[in-house]
């Protein structure tokens, strides 16, 4: 008897099956993902899982006619492998968290009726899990009041971590896992400014941009804590006062989780413009800012840095529970019992 974990491509949704994972310790899990993507690289080595398997899918969506084709020919074939495996290991219910990889898994529950709980990380929900939703046992999103959970699954490190922030002495740069040029422009126009206010820079510049962004603080004499990528980023969020940052779910649920304020600026390519949407929710609210990557405004920028990020700060710690990822656990061991 197991509970079937799927779905993925990115960190995005992945790292919801690794903060709800961690509040299923005792539960036989199986993860079933992609070979294409990031599954492999995030869970493959896992050991919390008693099974792990890999289909071989991609994305049906920007594909022409040819290519929907066979992707939906490689769905349908992977469907019918996640069944028997759904089968196999006596699955009593299927945690979905979205994404290309979660689809052929979340339909194989659908027609084994298989309770199916779904989780969405964005305010735009996303095309496979709004077509999902009408057969779920569950829908969770953090942004709609009928959710039967509205904390965001977030790891308890990013509590434990959290602090009040008031005046901005470090900023950290954040683009993803896959770093964003836009921000990476931004932090080194920016650099000599926060040197002559000795302001301290924290900047993830993802793989790709990482010599050329090193290359230009070198020039300048400006040291900065510069890194690719890292699997611990509580630890460098830790020390910051205000980050600015593309807007992930997952990356702006962990900074609020923090404390720590955000001037926000989505990528502007997301799928149905979900990060805009994400980053909004808190904006509406008071608790972070935003612009759009063509309208980056230095001077405003500047302005927020000089100014206290308290109100924010304590706005967000107050509006972020820590208890999302055991929620979400609780509502799947039940449905599993029934």
């Amino acid at each position: 008897m197991s509970i079937v974990m799927t779905g993925g491509g990115t960190g995005g949704h992945l790292v919801i099956i690794k903060a709800v994972k961690e509040e299923l310790r005792g539960e036989e899990l199986v993860y079933i993902g992609s070979t294409k993507g990031q599954d492999q690289k995030w869970f493959g080595e896992d050991g919390d899982f008693a099974a792990k398997y890999f289909l071989d899918t991609r994305g049906v969506v920007n594909q022409g006619i040819i290519g929907k084709f066979r992707s939906l020919f490689m769905l349908l074939k992977a469907t019918l492998e996640a069944s028997s495996l759904l089968k196999k290991h006596d699955a009593k219910a299927v945690f979905c968290v979205g994404g290309f990889s979660a689809a052929p898994t979340s339909l194989a529950a659908i027609l084994r009726r298989i309770p199916l709980v779904i989780h969405e990380q964005n305010a735009a929900i996303g095309s496979l899990n709004r077509l999902l939703r009408p057969f779920a046992r569950a829908f969770i999103s953090s942004y709609i009041e009928e959710s039967p959970v509205s904390s965001y699954p977030i790891k308890k490190i990013f509590f434990e971590e959290r602090r009040l922030r008031d005046k901005v002495t470090t900023v950290i740069f954040l683009g993803g896992s896959q770093g964003a040029k836009a921000i990476n422009d931004l932090a080194i126009s920016l650099a000599p400014l926060l040197r002559e206010k000795g302001i301290s820079i924290i900047h993830q510049s993802g793989e790709k941009d990482y010599e050329r962004v090193q290359n230009a603080y070198e020039s300048m004499g400006i040291e900065a804590e510069l890194f690719p990528f890292t699997s611990d980023p509580a630890g460098y969020m830790r020390r910051a006062d205000l980050a600015i940052a593309r807007a992930g779910a997952s990356t702006l649920w962990e900074l609020s989780a923090m404390g720590l304020p955000a001037v926000y600026i989505p990528y502007p390519y997301a799928a149905g413009d979900h990060q805009y949407y994400n980053a909004k929710f808190l904006v509406d609210n008071g608790l972070g800012w935003m612009m759009r990557e063509g309208e980056i405004d230095m001077e405003k920028v500047l302005g927020i840095i000089d100014g206290s990020v308290g109100q924010q700060s304590r706005g967000l710690i107050g509006s972020v529970k820590s208890d999302g990822a055991g929620e979400i656990a609780l509502l799947l061991r039940e449905a599993a019992s029934k």
